[in-house]
């Protein structure tokens, strides 16, 4: 696992942070984030790339949000997300950010980590954001 490292392709062409291809995954602590880690690699799973997020890294990712005066109907949802990981991440929640290639990685990193007390879980989709836990 790695410290996360904001990269453009993590972006929307308005700049908004949305990370194509990745499970955004939230836990109430670090040492829950780090549990999970160890569950992946339990599972066989290759943790090399996930990205390790602190409560800071994910209010800096979501910032861009503060200051809008009006929810723009395009980016509500994505609006209403990064809010709701601001909250998180406010109360002290660490996030991993998981690349998966298909339905089949989202289904087999959620099974990994079914008890691992998420508090928070999207996939990044081309154009959806679907929620996995709330």
């Amino acid at each position: 696992m790695k410290a996360f490292h904001l990269e453009r392709r993590m972006m929307s062409l308005l700049g908004d942070f949305y990370p194509t291809g990745h499970l955004f995954i939230m836990f109430p602590s670090e040492a829950q984030a780090r549990k999970a880690e160890t569950l992946l690699t339990i599972d066989g799973q290759d943790v090399g790339e996930i990205s390790l997020l602190t409560p800071q890294d994910v209010l800096d990712v979501v910032h861009i949000f503060d200051d809008r005066d009006v929810a723009l109907p395009t980016v509500g949802a994505e609006e209403r997300t990064a809010r709701h990981f601001g909250e998180l991440a406010r109360e002290g929640h660490y996030a991993l950010l998981i690349p998966v290639r298909n339905l089949q990685a989202r289904e087999r990193v959620m099974a990994a980590l079914k008890d691992a007390g998420i508090s928070c879980a999207v996939r990044y989709r081309h154009f959806v954001i679907e929620e996995l836990v709330e």
